[in-house]
């Protein structure tokens, strides 16, 4: 059985950690009778997206890896659309989580709990 790296453990908890406090707190945005308005429904399927991005990482699953960073550079993109302050800080999350996520130990543990699935 492959051992989950810690930097794996980190990185998917918090991005289910972003994932749902980011879905709780904008949930008071949401209105059923105009669900589009203010966008409030693409921002929930964003945090859903990040929610199972996270909880798939931690189950050793390598498609969620790769939507996690997808997730991350997307946010990225929409910084550009604020200041350079925030496309900054996403740059440098994107950065740090590619680190972690690319790395030997990672990509070793994912291609692992891969074989292994494939075994079952």
């Amino acid at each position: 059985m492959a051992k989950r790296p810690v930097s794996v453990t980190v990185l998917g908890c918090l991005i289910l950690a972003a994932g749902a406090v980011g879905l709780v707190y904008h949930l008071q945005e949401f209105n059923l009778q105009h669900p589009f308005e203010k966008d409030a429904l693409w921002v929930l399927a964003l945090r859903v997206l990040a929610i199972l991005g996270g909880v798939f990482m931690l189950r050793g699953r390598n498609w969620a890896r790769w939507l996690t960073l997808a997730w991350i550079a997307f946010h990225v993109f929409l910084s550009f659309f604020h200041s350079w302050r925030e496309v900054a800080a996403h740059a440098v999350l994107l950065a740090v989580f590619a680190y972690f996520l690319l790395r030997q130990p990672a990509s070793g543990y994912f291609r692992a709990v891969q074989a292994r699935a494939g075994n079952l």
